[in-house]
C-alpha cells in the first residue's frame, strides 16, 4: 500500500516548512518572496521568526487581537502548493496571496493593486488536483471585503484598484509577445504565477483563498523596469500589506458575527 501523504502528514512536523500545529495562526497571508515577510512582520504585534528553511520564511504575530502569520512559497505554483498544504495541515484556513504581477490591461500601471476573482490555469500543478475543465475560483467573501477594503484604503492615494480574471503562467520568460496578446484578447487583468494553486488546494480542501497583488509592470503597454530602478511597487507592496491585514481583521469580526456566506471551518 502506498503511502498517503494527505493523511500521513497531518498535524505533525511539516517536511518543508519546518513547523508544527501552533506555529501558525488561521490566517496566514503569502507572498513570494521570504524577505518580503520582513515587510509584513514589521505590522504585527509580537511578531517571532517561527521558521525558515528553503524558501518558506515564516512569522507569527498579532493584527488588531487577531493572530496572523506569513509565509513565503517561493516562485511559482508548485512550491506555492506545498507551502500551503502543509500549513493547511497545522491549522491554517484562510489565505489571502500577497503577491507581485504585471498588469494586461491597458488602464492598468506601475503600483496599481489588483485583486483576482479567479485564475486561468496555465500551469502543471492544477492538473494533478482537478481536471483541466475546472475552474480556479477566489473565495467569495473574503474577495469582497478584500476588494471593499482595499478601494477604502487607496482613495485618495496614487494605488488605483483593479479585480478581475488573472492568469497563472508557469514560464515567465516563455511568455512572447504572442501569448501576451492572446491574454489580453481574452480579457485578463495580469499575469503572476501563484494564484491558481491557491485557490485548487482552498477548494479541495475546504478553506478560503484570495489573492492581491502590486502591479510591477504592465506587458501590455511596455510600462515595464527591467534594468532599472523601480521605486513605485514597493510602496504599493507596502499599501497591499495594509489593505491584507485589514480584510484578516474585518473577515474575523463578520466571522465572529455570522455574516459570511458559509459556515467557517
Amino acid at each position: 500500500m502506498a503511502f498517503n501523504k494527505e493523511t500521513g502528514t497531518l498535524g505533525i512536523l511539516q517536511y518543508h516548512i519546518n513547523m508544527v500545529p501552533g506555529d501558525v495562526g488561521e490566517y496566514i497571508l503569502l507572498p513570494g518572496d521570504p524577505f518580503r515577510c520582513d515587510v509584513v512582520a514589521k505590522y504585527l504585534e509580537n511578531a517571532k521568526l517561527v521558521a525558515h528553511k528553503r524558501e518558506h520564511k515564516c512569522y507569527t504575530g498579532y493584527y488588531k487581537g487577531v493572530r496572523v502569520s506569513v509565509v513565503s512559497t517561493g516562485m511559482g505554483c508548485p512550491s506555492t502548493a506545498i507551502a500551503l498544504e502543509e500549513l493547511a495541515n497545522i491549522g491554517g484556513k484562510v489565505f489571502i496571496r500577497l503577491g507581485t504581477s504585471a498588469g494586461l490591461k491597458p488602464e492598468v500601471h506601475p503600483g496599481d493593486l489588483l485583486i483576482t476573482t479567479a485564475s486561468m490555469k496555465n500551469d502543471g500543478t492544477t492538473r494533478m488536483y482537478v481536471p483541466e475543465c475546472f475552474p480556479a475560483v477566489a473565495d467569495l467573501d473574503l474577495t469582497t471585503l478584500l476588494i471593499q477594503t482595499a478601494k477604502e484604503l487607496c482613495r485618495d492615494t496614487p494605488h488605483a484598484v483593479h479585480f478581475g480574471i488573472t492568469a497563472t503562467d508557469d514560464a515567465f520568460y516563455a511568455e512572447t509577445p504572442e501569448w501576451v496578446e492572446k491574454l489580453v484578447k481574452l480579457g485578463c487583468t495580469n499575469v503572476e504565477m501563484e494564484s491558481a494553486a491557491i485557490f485548487t488546494i482552498c477548494h479541495r480542501r475546504n478553506l478560503r483563498g484570495a489573492c492581491i497583488c502590486a502591479c510591477s509592470g504592465n506587458l501590455n503597454t511596455e510600462e515595464v523596469f527591467f534594468g532599472t530602478t523601480n521605486g513605485i511597487t514597493p510602496l504599493a507592496i507596502e499599501k497591499e500589506t495594509q489593505v491584507a491585514l485589514e480584510t484578516f481583521y474585518r473577515f474575523d469580526c463578520a466571522r465572529k458575527n455570522g455574516t459570511l456566506l458559509k459556515a467557517f471551518e
